[in-house]
């Protein structure tokens, strides 16, 4: 007679995988470790040139040839000086649009990916391209940004560089041959060590990479390559720009209790002014897409729509300020913008005139930034939203000062509260806008009113959304669709795939293996059969592999009796989920164990076939990992 497996289907030779984890290969994670460090280097490094041609390109754009005089933060590095050149505003109407031209015709011809702030494109490779992107998109998306930022659009450095540094990440894992896995946590070191670079909060940029991913999750895998692809990457800048910190502030801010209420109050005027602005953005994203003109020119009628608000302030703000020529924080990034707002002073009024000017630039800001970025310029929007939470919180404080005479109040606090606040809730990552504000602040003075505000917009903004490549958790995430199955499996039970009322062999402890032999061939399914005792009870069971391992041998047969044979049993019930059903199968070895009810009485068998098949139907509805490699 035969063994009985070699008459089994073909699908008895499936082996289901391992679902537990693996366990930690200190090898691989030091290979990971030392990539970051690869990465972040590379980061630093091509953040100290992007900033460069950035300030080089603003300097020749905009200050030499316009007049214009930027408005920088207290620690914002400056590369050249113009001095006094004669305020030019009807070339500031132009230069915009022609930068943004030149620009939008880069990244629609090379890399369109690039449009835009970034962030959305980095997101979307890691969840659906397997981490991959395209060589070409360091350089497209590098030059395209000098040439939109330092003609004057509206926008952030830091989102490029978050798309830059992925790319980075994405060329070493390339390069190192590495899987998909790993490449995909060097895409997001490369996305922290980007943001580190030019933003100087390291340790913020580092929590913000895992948690732009997803709405209401962290990719904590990567938190370690990213931490410390931040550290190598603001190593190299600060070595280049010394070390500062963005923002000039009080020396320290009180925690006051009673004032807990005002920013709570203020949270949602940060939640109202955010939903105003994703409300202008996607209004404009949807008329470009309706324009009938070539991808290359939407961006410059951005610029064009820029240059003449930007002109018409400056001009119409510029003498009555006594700052002719002076931009307001309205181009570029606006970090000075955010500066005015904290300590005040400079061409700042005094009283209600300061409020009225903070919330006229706001809605500036708002209408300049969704015309360079919704029409597809390559600037980022992580820069402006800081400024516009800023500019929100700055004239809340200075308001609620007036209203209540309470001198503890300091309109800085709410500054730096609302620009964590801001971008915090729209963008769904509260912990690491938290932190980077305390980074920026150089303390964590405002820790509780931080995460007061930043509950508050989370719960008030959980509809709206900057980036409409995130996904809720890592369960929605096609990168991780083939590492959950095992959970998946946790959600089907056992009852669920049972194939109930079908014959099985049951074995006496006494019968002559002769026998048992006999009564197997009788059956084509079955691999492992209960050895039932005289009271009913289930005693052991006797599997086909014990068997092979006997040999044929007829006198062996006869002597050798189903109690000597069997195993201990091992069973599984109805409620039990698949995950713990295989994990018995692996621990025990039996490749179908017997289902019981309440009672102990078998019910039915579930076989290695049945869980392969609910393996089979998931697996089949996730997409593979992307293998696209690109130029």
């Amino acid at each position: 007679m035969s063994p009985p497996d070699q008459q089994r289907p073909g699908w008895r030779n499936f082996r289901f995988p391992t679902l537990g984890q693996a366990p930690l290969d200190l090898r691989i994670v030091g290979r990971t470790l030392l990539h970051a460090v690869i990465v972040g280097a590379a980061a630093g490094t091509l953040g100290v040139l992007f900033f460069h041609g950035l300030e080089v390109a603003q300097y020749w754009a905009l200050e030499r040839a316009t007049g214009f005089v930027p408005l920088r933060a207290r620690g914002e590095p400056e590369v050249a000086s113009a001095g006094p050149v004669p305020f030019r505003p009807w070339l500031l109407w132009l230069v915009p649009a022609l930068g943004a031209l030149l620009g939008g015709w880069i990244s629609a011809r090379f890399a369109p990916e690039t449009q835009g702030g970034g962030g959305d494109a980095m997101i979307d490779a890691f969840h659906t391209k397997g981490g991959v992107i395209r060589r070409r998109v360091v350089v497209v998306k590098g030059l395209a940004s000098i040439f939109t930022l330092g003609s004057g659009g509206s926008g952030g450095r830091e989102g490029p560089t978050m798309q830059i540094g992925a790319a980075i990440g994405s060329i070493v894992a390339r390069y190192l041959r590495v899987d998909t896995r790993e490449r995909r946590i060097l895409l997001v070191a490369g996305c922290a060590a980007g943001m580190a670079a030019v933003f100087r909060t390291p340790l913020g940029a580092a929590l913000l990479a895992v948690e732009i991913l997803y709405r209401d999750d962290f990719e904590s895998d990567a938190l370690i390559p990213a931490l410390l692809a931040s550290v190598v990457s603001y190593s190299v800048f600060v070595s280049v720009y010394g070390e500062s910190k963005l923002f000039a502030h009080a020396p320290s801010y009180p925690f006051v209790p009673a004032h807990l209420p005002l920013y709570g109050l203020m949270a949602l005027v940060v939640a109202v002014a955010a939903v105003l602005f994703l409300t202008v953005l996607r209004a404009v994203q949807g008329w470009t897409k309706r324009l009938r003109l070539r991808p290359w020119v939407k961006p410059a009628i951005g610029g064009l729509v820029v240059g003449a608000i930007a002109a018409a302030v400056i001009t119409v703000l510029g003498p009555r300020l006594g700052q002719p020529g002076q931009g307001f924080g309205i181009l570029g990034g606006g970090y000075g913008l955010a500066q005015l707002s904290i300590v005040g002073g400079g061409f700042l009024p005094e009283g209600w005139r300061a409020v009225q000017l903070l919330v006229l630039l706001l809605l500036v800001k708002i209408v300049v930034t969704s015309f360079t970025v919704g029409t597809g310029g390559s600037a980022g929007d992580f820069g402006p939203s800081l400024v516009m939470g800023g500019l929100v919180g700055g004239a809340f404080g200075r308001a609620a000062q007036l209203v209540f005479h309470d001198p503890r109040i300091d309109p800085g606090a709410f500054a730096l509260v609302g620009m964590g606040t801001f971008y915090g809730g729209i963008a769904h990552v509260p912990v690491s806008s938290l932190v980077m504000t305390c980074e920026l602040a150089g303390s964590y003075d405002l820790l509780v009113p931080l995460m007061l505000a930043e509950g508050v917009a989370f719960v008030a903004l959980r509809r709206r959304s900057l980036y409409h490549a995130q996904v809720a958790t890592k369960r929605d995430s096609p990168a991780h669709a083939h590492e959950l199955i095992a959970d998946v499996l946790e959600t089907r039970k056992v009852s669920e795939v049972l194939v109930r009322d079908r014959a099985f062999v049951r074995l006496s402890p006494a019968m002559p293996l002769h026998d048992v032999l006999e009564r197997i061939a009788e059956n084509d399914w079955q691999d492992a059969f209960p050895v039932i005792d005289a009271k009913g009870d289930m005693i052991g069971l006797v599997d086909t592999a014990t068997l092979r391992g006997i040999g044929a041998d007829h006198e062996v047969e006869r002597v050798v009796l189903a109690a000597d044979v069997m195993r201990a049993p091992v069973t599984v019930k109805l409620e039990d989920d698949l995950h713990d059903a295989v994990q018995a199968m692996l621990q025990s070895g039996f490749r179908e164990l017997p289902v019981v009810d309440e009672a102990g009485k078998i019910v039915g068998f579930l076989d290695e076939a049945d869980v392969a098949r609910v393996y089979v139907e998931i697996t089949e509805a996730v997409p593979p990992p992307s293998s696209t490699r690109g130029r």
